[in-house]
């Protein structure tokens, strides 16, 4: 068993195999970057000359992680070219903000284009699905290796293949990081195809978290309990709540809760409860940050562990 920290060989190869095909596919290989005079560092120096206002030598140099000599001299080269200019910022004279001249505008304008048009190429190869999977997958990567989104997640409505995507993952997730078995995600899997098959709109709800296409959390509403009496149409329930781990840290689980419980205010509900356990400890802030009450605790075993389930209440 590897201990945590410790990286497998065959993951470090695979890495590996992926970066050359990569490189290989978008061109990186050739001596010029998409046939132009510039070479890959060349080329990304100009893309965030072109896209940002304001930058200084250390700014860029710190962003794309390059030698400040050799960013200095590759940036002299470009004023001797008549690719750039220096000015002293507005607010500190001693800083040297950097823009692209005209001509430094007209000499990126076809490397842009190229670069676009050899991705567009890449992407006419694949079937819509295969490219929505793609960038997905591309994003995800981005999110694992610490690169923070471009855009917030959108929380959209249920779609077909989100159930079993919902219901995988979370029993993978579950899996993983508190060592339930099989069970659980059976039990996913149950709540949802109820949710579905009981579906109606004016008393259950779902709230699909995506970012680049793909799915990063969710939660749904559903009815405490169908056929219990009249108090029955007066109390909704979160129910499954997640987020992935690559899109932590943003305030999904936060920005799903609350879309539930406005959803439990605008299908009249008068009281949200849930059912969860002390283990999960982020999610047990998120439900007290909200003004869920904690009202019950008893212990049990499930899920191949023993645990302490908790229901928790917000009157609306």
């Amino acid at each position: 068993m590897m201990r945590e920290g410790e990286v497998e060989a065959a993951m470090v190869a695979d890495m590996r195999a992926f970066g050359r095909f990569y490189t290989r596919q978008i061109g990186l290989l050739e001596e010029g970057l998409h046939r132009s005079a510039f070479s890959l560092t060349e080329a990304r120096v100009l893309y965030e000359l072109a896209h940002r206002d304001g930058l200084t030598a250390s700014v860029l140099g710190q962003d794309l992680g390059l030698d400040a000599g050799y960013l200095s001299r590759l940036l002299k080269r470009f004023e001797e070219q008549g690719l750039l200019t220096r000015r002293a910022a507005a607010d500190d004279g001693r800083r040297q903000v950097l823009a692209l001249t005209p001509e430094g505008q007209a000499a990126f304008a076809p490397l842009n284009e190229a670069s676009r048009a050899e991705v567009e190429a890449l992407l006419a190869r694949l079937p819509c699905a295969d490219r929505a999977a793609l960038v997905g997958a591309m994003a995800r990567v981005r999110r694992l290796l610490g690169d923070p989104p471009e855009r917030p997640a959108i929380l959209r409505d249920l779609r077909p293949g989100d159930i079993g995507w919902i219901a995988h993952r979370q029993g993978l997730l579950y899996a993983t990081e508190y060592g339930f078995d099989l069970t659980f995600e059976a039990l996913v899997a149950e709540i949802l195809a109820a949710f579905v098959r009981d579906f109606d709109p004016a008393r259950a709800g779902a709230w699909i978290a995506e970012q680049a296409g793909e799915v990063t959390g969710s939660v749904f509403l559903a009815p405490a309990s169908a056929g219990a009496g009249p108090a029955s149409e007066t109390v909704g329930k979160l129910r499954l709540l997640y987020v992935e781990p690559s899109a932590r840290g943003q305030g999904l689980g936060r920005r799903l809760t609350a879309a539930c419980i406005a959803g439990a205010r605008e299908r009249g509900y008068r009281q949200l409860t849930l059912w969860t356990n002390d283990v999960l400890g982020a999610a047990r802030r998120i439900y007290a940050e909200a003004g869920f009450r904690l009202v019950e605790s008893a212990p049990h075993r499930s899920f191949g562990q023993d645990l302490v389930g908790e229901t928790w209440v917000l009157d609306l």
